[in-house]
């Protein structure tokens, strides 16, 4: 189905050309989307390409075709959703296996885990990734999975993909990997090792908050072939006009990453240098435990960051509430930037012990940047920090009228906003 197999094209010209003038019919330039739920059989002794769509849809593959050439796999299965992919790899494991997964992994990935584990459909067992004898420990336990996200979330930690993919082949095991925030673009798994990728293709992948799917790449062609009979089985497969969106979303992901990490890095070191601020995660910081695995491991750091506020839930409302161009919202990767409070959201369903074992406090602050204008979003944070200082520090009614004197020169718009914003006079309060 593509017009690029077996050449070796970078990932921009992959993410572009995937798919372009393979229109047999009426030679458009972009592919058709097929919605048809089912197709014609000629006879009884020539089964067609594709019979039903749960099972086949050519708009899927173009996708599945793009993201094995980006993700350096032999085949991809779409699914309908990033928790249908995890969920299908699980198809990989019988009730006697072992998975070994890490503290602070995504808060649904968590709940999924714990649930089947629960029910005795595996053995799970949760790992500090961070350790320095985590390879000695995988060895004992001698696991069929090894899963692995990193990034991880919300606390962006790294894990060393080649490192751990080589312990778990030492021990017959599959490394997985959960590349959803950094996508093909920012780091390619498979190449360090590991055996499979699952994406939440509704994040990066797609880009534009519009679209609910996931994916699963597969280094070898027996683990495709399981997986996608799987996911044909338990109709997990994803949708024709999705995968079309996302098919659409991914021409324009290299330049969109690109923007992100640039964005994200700004905000990042803004917030390093800021009294209000008691800690920051973000990669691209050279105070960042993994800054040196990342710079090796990654291309990009892609646009998602956390930090630690000094202060109690009343600071946080405030610095959230003050907000202008970061929407609270959950999810992540769209070309908005959206504030997430972890503890309370994407990770409620992680017990109190369990997310203080994680690392997540209530002061927890989850940025996805996106790709706006870098001054405006570096400028809002500046000016919700302030405003949040200033509360936590003189929460009276003079604390209420610096506030308001704040936001006077935020607002004024006889000057240029970005300039407004950056003015020695915003400097100062900052």
């Amino acid at each position: 189905m593509s017009n690029l197999a077996n050449k070796d094209f970078a990932a921009a010209t992959i993410a572009v050309q995937t798919g372009l003038n393979t229109d047999k019919n009426h030679q458009s330039v972009v592919a058709p989307i097929y919605m048809a739920s089912n197709y014609k059989f000629e006879d009884l002794n020539n089964r067609p390409a594709y019979e039903y769509s749960r099972s086949g849809n050519p708009t899927r593959d173009l996708l599945a075709n793009a993201l094995t050439e980006l993700e350096y796999g032999v085949g991809s299965v779409v699914t309908s959703s990033g928790m249908a992919a995890i969920n299908l790899v699980l198809n990989l494991l019988s009730k006697d296996d072992v998975i070994v997964a890490p503290q602070d992994c995504y808060g649904g990935t968590y709940r999924l885990f714990d649930s089947f584990a629960q029910r005795g459909v595996f053995k799970l067992v949760w790992l500090d990734y961070y350790a320095d004898d985590i390879e000695q420990q995988i060895q004992k336990i001698k696991p069929s999975i090894v899963w692995i996200e990193t990034p991880s979330n919300p606390l962006l930690r790294i894990t060393d993909i080649k490192k751990l993919s080589a312990t778990a082949k030492s021990v017959g095991a599959r490394t997985v990997v959960d590349n959803t925030f950094l996508s093909p673009i920012g780091q390619t798994p498979l190449k360090l090792g590991a055996d499979i990728v699952v994406h939440s293709s509704t994040k990066y992948l797609n880009g534009h908050s519009d679209v609910v799917s996931g994916a699963v790449i597969c280094a070898s062609a027996d683990d495709h072939e399981q997986l996608a009979w799987w996911a044909n089985n338990t109709g997990v497969t994803g949708s024709p006009f999705d995968s079309y969106l996302i098919l659409r979303g991914i021409r324009t992901l290299p330049l969109r990453i690109k923007q992100h990490s640039k964005n994200a890095q700004s905000i990042a070191e803004v917030l390093d240098a800021h009294e209000l601020v008691k800690h920051v995660n973000f990669p691209g910081l050279p105070s960042h435990p993994d800054h040196e695995l990342a710079n090796r491991q990654q291309n990009y750091n892609a646009g998602m960051l956390s930090f630690e506020l000094n202060g109690d839930i009343n600071t946080v409302n405030s610095f959230i509430k003050n907000l202008q161009l970061f929407t609270l919202a959950e999810s992540l990767g769209g070309t908005e930037s959206l504030v997430c409070h972890p503890s309370t959201m994407t990770h409620a369903a992680m017990d109190e012990e369990a997310q203080l074992t994680a690392g997540i406090t209530t002061q927890l602050v989850r940025f996805s940047v996106g790709i706006e204008d870098k001054a405006d979003l570096v400028a809002d944070v500046i000016q919700a920090l302030s405003v949040a200082n200033i509360e936590k520090n003189t929460p009276n009614a003079a604390g209420r009228s610096a506030k308001a004197g704040l936001k006077k020169v935020l607002d004024d718009d006889s000057v240029d906003s970005a300039a407004c914003r950056l003015s020695p006079a915003l400097a100062a309060l900052w």
